[in-house]
Parts: C-alpha cells; structure tokens; sequence
C-alpha cells in the first residue's frame, strides 16, 4: 500500500495544492481527472520531487518520506521506487528503444550491459515492441513512443508508475493500445497512478477508481 498525505504547493500567491491525500492499494489503477488548471500534473510532479511541496509524506512499504525536505540518498532511494511517463515521451532521440530502457537500469541501478539488455528486452516484449527493439524514436509512431516510455519506466520495478496525460499527445487510433498496456501493468500488481483530463478516457481505468477535481484554483 501507499499513503501519499497534505500534499501543498504554492506558485506565487496560487495555492494549486491544498492537503491533499490519496491511498493506493497494490495493482490500483487510479485516475485523476478534472479540467485544466486544477494542479494535476503538479500533484504528481509534487509526488516524485520533480516539483518541491511545502508539505507533504509519502509511504511506500512502511517507509515515510518528506517530500518537503528530502535530498540525496534518500531522495536516490524515493525515485528508485516510482517511475514517471509523460505525455510527450521524453525519449533519447538518439538511442534506440532498447537503450532507452536499458538507460536507468545501467545508470541508476549500476546494473552490467547484459543483465540490463535482458530486463530490457523483456520489457519491450511485455508491451507489444519487442522487434522495434532497435528501431530510434523518429522510426516509431506515437503510440509505440509512449509504449517505450512505460517499458522504460517498468524495467526499474517501481512501486508506484505515475502517468501525467499518457494519451493526451497521441492520435485517437493510437489511445487503445497505450490504455491496454497500463491495465497489463496494473494486472501485474503495479499500483499505479494516472492522470487524465479527459473524462471520455474513463476506460483506461476500467476496474479501478477516480479522484475528480471539478474546480479551479
């Protein structure tokens, strides 16, 4: 299970986060959804310390952490436990799909080349893009894009996957195939936390639940 609890954050005099709490049990699928401006992408953004909260804990097996004041080994440890996709890919324009994958395993996890090109070639094969494995970002549609993204994010074994719009970039005909590779990660039993603005996207969390933010701020 993780606890992530009064999560705030302030730009200027904005308060776009105000205490926020959220629970998931293991193999949740949970969606956030709201319109724009509603701090969605902050909130997760504020989860894996991309973004700096005033306050705000996680718990990830028994273990808590300040998101407000953590640094260093522990900050290290904390990312080592979530993994993040975003909307627009972010993906190394000049590796292949198989060294994206094999990048935090080799650089974060100080694993060797082969164990790294294993764990990421089953990752590729678990998303549908095993032989697009040496295929360059340019090469691939969107949709394989984001597939490669959440394959990268997975081969770290997170506890928590967090998804900021992970279709929101994509042409409809490309939404199902992203949506049908975070439910087989979900069945797999990672918790996982998706965003998504667009309530006509409520399949992607088909038997898991939503968290609706209806106001701005």
């Amino acid at each position: 299970m993780i606890e992530i609890k009064n999560i705030s954050k302030t730009f200027k005099n904005n308060k776009v986060l105000d205490g926020i709490d959220l629970t998931i049990n293991q193999g949740d699928v949970v969606a956030i959804i709201g319109p724009s401006g509603t701090g969605k992408s902050t909130f997760l953004r504020c989860v894996d310390r991309l973004e700096k909260p005033e306050t705000g804990t996680i718990t990830i097996d028994g273990e808590t952490q300040d998101l407000a004041h953590i640094h260093g080994k522990d900050l290290t440890e904390l990312r080592k436990k979530t993994g993040m996709v975003f909307q627009n890919f972010n993906l190394f324009s000049k590796k292949t799909a198989l060294q994206n994958v094999m990048e935090g395993l080799i650089v974060v996890k100080k694993m060797k080349k082969e164990e790294a090109e294993r764990i990421a070639r089953k990752q590729l094969k678990n998303v549908g893009l095993l032989d697009h494995a040496n295929h360059y970002p340019r090469h691939m549609s969107g949709g394989q894009q984001q597939r490669v993204a959440i394959a990268r994010a997975l081969a770290m074994e997170p506890k928590l996957l967090l998804l900021d719009e992970p279709t929101s970039a994509l042409d409809p005909e490309l939404v199902g195939e992203v949506l049908d590779t975070i439910k087989k990660a979900a069945n797999e039993h990672k918790s996982n936390l998706c965003r998504d603005t667009d309530q006509s996207d409520d399949a992607c969390i088909r038997s898991g639940r939503t968290c609706k933010e209806s106001k701005k701020t």
